[in-house]
């Protein structure tokens, strides 16, 4: 079924024929994304074969280099020679190289491509035009999918969803699962890292993925320890329950001998604000402790997910949410759940009250009238108590709209981004203005671009250099992808050239359909996809694996 960007974590996971993340093809239908290495040094193309020795095919002149690392920045020439870096010498010496194209890049910063550790974009990539605009226009040039289910086949860089794992091994039915099904959750799990997965990602607050048991998540992550693997997690909590979910987290990290990774780190709802800095300082601690663990985030006081989140769990168990729903007595049990002040479970629509519930991505023409609109207005409108309403808005969309929910500090935010264990990441699928009919949350066009221009210029939360690190190298070295997220010689060569003064979110959560300003060029691999404003339509990614690739393909 059609996916919306803002329904990314519905109650749906598609079953898989097969378990496997990767089938073995090279070819990339995405122009935002690009690949780690098709399998080592052995690989590596330094020549396009049509260029002559000594020639480049892109010189990039008079830029300002950040190189990644956080250092700070320095004036250098770059020549590009097929897919790689071939040259980054002292200002002027390629001035006079021969080059099939050479970009003046005066005044500008040139970078490392940035690194998306949160893509949503499997829909863009699989059955949309793959170029990815809404990302690729904010600098993005990788993409790593996979959070809580995993899209396969998919010919990007993925986790394997802790999810998908279990509606394998389980279905959609809550429950421990047994011994017989423990083996065959780790079985999957260690195939997945072998086919190139770079590790667990678990959605625990989305049904099926919070039916998961901390055990079982610590049983996956002890079988892709050997394989380099990663538990990276949309927590079970972001709210009443967020420093506790932290210790879940810590806790199958340290009885999993992995890494962890916490997805868009929050505090969510005005009640749980002071946790934030209790958060950190759990996450310092551990880490003081000797505990590998860190954090990605995005730069909005809003997340964005579908307007199902609002029901209970139970309530989508065996996928049928809309079934429970026309059934009054049941309806009357979701609702009074719902409307709880405290529950067990992560109660969005209470935690951002219902003035501060969007919901977007109507698809109806019908429903159209309640695009944008908060909760409570829409629940004037009906007549009806805001739950109620939700109700009656997921049997008329079959369950199909989204919300965004406004529910994070802005003083947090900001606070977050200073954490040099920080990295950012969009949380959403890249989107076309060109073709895009419905509301969306606007990180999926200005994710990068708002840091680099509110944040770093306008706010002086953090140095240029800094942020460029955890956009690019940081992500490459937490997931272990090589020769990215860098510019050194040799380096495939994931460029982007934007201007400081300038650049600059546009998209706004009433009109998120607009793409950033201030980048200039997007190279990938070596090939221009975005140029002044437009994308080039090249489309020259390429997969995206993680480090316990075995080289081959299929099960193991």
């Amino acid at each position: 079924m059609p996916m919306l960007s803002v329904m990314r974590k519905s109650a749906r996971v598609r079953p898989l024929a097969r378990i496997a993340i990767f089938v073995g093809s090279a070819a990339l239908m995405c122009g935002a994304c690009s690949s780690s290495d098709l399998g080592g040094a052995q690989n590596r193309r330094t020549n396009s074969g049509s260029t002559p020795d000594g020639a480049y095919d892109i010189v990039i002149t008079n830029g300002h280099v950040i190189d990644g690392t956080g250092n700070a920045w320095f004036a250098a020439d770059i020549g590009i020679r097929g897919d790689r870096i071939a040259r980054i010498a002292p200002p002027g010496m390629l001035s006079n190289a021969t080059a099939a194209t050479r970009i003046d890049a005066g005044g500008k910063v040139v970078s490392p491509g940035f690194i998306d550790i949160q893509g949503q974009s499997a829909f863009a990539f699989t059955v949309g035009d793959g170029r990815d605009a809404g990302k690729v226009s904010q600098g993005v040039t990788t993409e790593i999918l996979g959070e809580g289910s995993t899209p396969a086949p998919v010919n990007v860089g993925s986790f394997i969803g802790a999810a998908t794992v279990r509606v394998y091994t389980k279905g959609f039915t809550a429950g421990d699962p047994t011994p017989a099904e423990l083996d065959t959750m780790r079985t999957l799990t260690a195939n997945a890292m072998r086919d190139g997965a770079f590790g667990v990602a678990s959605a625990l607050i989305y049904p099926p993925g919070n039916f998961a048991t901390t055990g079982e998540l610590v049983e996956m992550a002890k079988a892709m320890s050997p394989l380099g693997g990663v538990y990276i997690s949309h927590m079970r909590s972001e709210a009443d329950g967020y420093l506790e979910a932290i210790d879940e987290a810590l806790r199958i990290g340290r009885e999993g001998g992995v890494p962890v990774e916490i997805y868009h780190l929050k505090a969510g709802g005005v009640r749980n604000w002071f946790k934030a800095p209790l958060a950190i300082a759990k996450i310092d601690s551990a880490r003081a402790a000797g505990q590998d663990i860190a954090a990605d985030m995005y730069p909005y006081v809003a997340g964005g997910t579908s307007l199902s989140a609002c029901t209970p769990p139970w309530a989508t168990e065996g996928d049928k949410l809309l079934e429970r729903l026309r059934d009054p007595a049941t309806r009357a049990k979701i609702v009074a759940e719902m409307r709880a002040p405290k529950s067990t479970w992560e109660n969005l629509c209470s935690l951002a009250t219902p003035a501060g519930v969007m919901t977007v991505g109507y698809e109806k023409p019908e429903m159209k009238k309640y695009e944008g609109k908060r909760m409570g207005e829409i629940a004037t409108m009906m007549g009806k108590d805001w739950a109620n309403t939700v109700v009656d808005l997921l049997l008329a969309t079959d369950a199909r709209v989204g919300m965004l929910v406004f529910m994070m500090s802005e003083p947090n935010v900001e606070m977050q981004m200073k954490q040099p264990w920080m990295k950012f990441g969009t949380d959403a699928e890249g989107q076309d203005p060109d073709s895009a009919k419905a509301l969306t949350h606007p990180r999926s066009y200005g994710t990068f671009t708002r840091i680099l221009g509110h944040y770093v210029r306008e706010r002086q939360v953090m140095p240029l250099e800094e942020a460029v690190r955890k956009m690019t190298s940081a992500v490459a070295n937490r997931l272990s992808i090589r020769e990215r997220g860098l510019l050194r010689e040799g380096f495939y060569a994931d460029v982007v050239i934007f201007d400081p003064a300038t650049v600059i979110d546009k998209a706004t959560y009433t009109q998120p359909h607009q793409h950033s300003i201030g980048i200039q060029s997007v190279i990938v691999n070596g090939v221009r996809v975005w140029d002044n404003g437009k994308h080039t339509g090249a489309k020259p990614g390429r997969i995206v694996r993680g480090p316990g690739w075995t080289g081959g393909g299929g099960m193991k």
